[in-house]
């Protein structure tokens, strides 16, 4: 049986505003939070655009091939904004390079500068740094303390409002004020009906947002260059956090269950905690923060994102593969390999489909494995074939918009089986299709 590829499927190097749009859905189960929109590049986050998925590097920001490369795989598998670390001089005095080795491909994602502790200094000391960027991360936990804190948080801010950039104040469980945690700690223990130590975490974290945040605009950065975050890496501390987060303001809001894990228990923690929270409509940019194996694809983290937003009806990246999870009726792997060929060869179409075929991303195609479920489902789908499972007759009827088109037979189903999807994509997504419809 041929193997159509494996590659990732995803050229959003040259990501606008527009395909962001295209790829929306509006599922009316659930009611977006209703934030501030912000604009990062050409990238709108909030005020009820799409929700954002976003990615972070793990090159050392300062060896520029290196992390120009990673940048433009993350944006090629569909990463909207793409977050580097910017902690020493050799990495501040890269960033401009990264910016035009990206340009120079064509790869047009918005750079995030992740700063830490020094960011203040970099950014002074790095004019081009902060003007290559199209926006700032910057944890108040660790800008510094007391007066010195304020003082350094207010350069980064002024950095950002000279150059007309967005700022990301992410509150991290991890590393938090201690000034602040120190004065709410003591005032809980005083207080008649005090909050246990994960309500106590939770509203330290939501108000030093709102603090940092309110800081923030006193200093003249506006509402709509603002967004917020409170990550944790437990799934139900996150739930609750951003609850109280959005039921107290109005900020644009980043998700992520911070140091997710590995494998699949990060993408599962990551869809546990996010899919509640954007099933009441709240978050506005997502990022899945897996730890990748030894010398794993960083890219992995995308997918995932896209996955969780697409499985709820959110946004659509790509056509999705229906196929069952196999049982005693299907002893063969046949349908299980075409499921997997199938998925691999949408994927490697998607960068010249994406352009070609609106609309594409939204279609489903069933790969079933009897004729149990396999009738029924693949008439729901788009285009969908039923598979001969154990002892049944040797023959795979394909259905085409819920009609049966035609049986396939032989040793060439899955060749067959593929020119009938590229046929419809052409004929269902073409421009003559495509006005067909309309």
């Amino acid at each position: 049986m041929p193997t159509f590829g494996a590659g990732l499927c995803y050229d959003f190097g040259l990501f606008t505003e527009a395909a962001q749009a295209a790829t929306h859905m509006s599922p009316p189960h659930i009611k977006r939070h209703q934030t501030t929109a912000v604009r990062v590049g050409k990238v709108t986050v909030g005020g009820g655009a799409p929700v954002v998925v976003q990615s972070m590097t793990n090159t050392d920001t300062a060896d520029i091939p290196k992390t120009v490369d990673q940048v433009a795989a993350l944006a090629r598998a569909g990463s909207e904004l793409v977050r580097i670390t910017v902690n020493n001089e050799d990495a501040a005095r890269a960033v401009p390079a990264i910016r035009e080795g990206l340009d120079a491909r064509g790869v047009a994602v918005p750079l995030v500068g992740d700063f830490h502790f020094n960011g203040h200094r970099l950014l002074g000391q790095f004019p081009e740094c902060g003007q290559a960027l199209a926006k700032y991360r910057i944890n108040p936990g660790n800008v510094g303390r007391g007066a010195k804190g304020d003082a350094q948080f207010a350069s980064m801010i002024e950095c950002a409002i000279a150059n007309q950039k967005a700022v990301r104040i992410g509150v991290n469980w991890g590393s938090l004020d201690k000034a602040l945690v120190a004065q709410m700690m003591d005032e809980n223990a005083r207080a008649a009906e005090p909050l246990d130590a994960e309500q106590i975490t939770r509203e330290i974290m939501v108000t030093s947002a709102l603090q940092n945040a309110a800081r923030a605009e006193e200093l003249g950065l506006g509402r709509d260059r603002i967004i917020l975050s409170c990550k944790m890496s437990g799934v139900q501390p996150l739930i609750g956090v951003y609850r109280a987060l959005a039921s107290r303001c109005n900020y644009a809001l980043h998700l992520g269950l911070t140091e997710a894990g590995m494998g699949s228990k990060g993408i599962v923690s990551s869809t546990a905690a996010l899919a509640v929270l954007l099933q009441e409509g709240i978050g506005d940019t997502i990022r899945i923060s897996l730890t990748p194996e030894p010398g794993g694809d960083r890219t992995q983290e995308v997918q995932v994102g896209q996955e969780i937003l697409q499985s709820m009806g959110l946004r659509a990246f790509m056509p999705m593969v229906i196929a069952c999870p196999g049982c005693g009726r299907t002893t063969s792997t046949y349908f299980q390999q075409l499921a997997k060929d199938i998925q691999s060869y949408l994927r490697e179409q998607m960068p010249t489909w994406r352009s070609s075929y609106p609309g594409v991303e939204e279609m489903d195609v069933a790969v079933m494995g009897c004729v149990v479920n396999g009738p029924g489902e693949s008439k729901h789908a788009n285009i969908g074939i039923s598979l001969p499972g154990t002892g049944e007759t040797p023959v795979a009827p394909v259905f085409v918009d819920g009609e049966k088109t035609v049986t396939l037979r032989g040793d060439n189903i899955a060749g067959e089986f593929q020119a009938i999807v590229e046929d419809y994509v052409r004929t269902r997504y073409g421009s003559d299709g495509a006005a067909a419809e309309r």
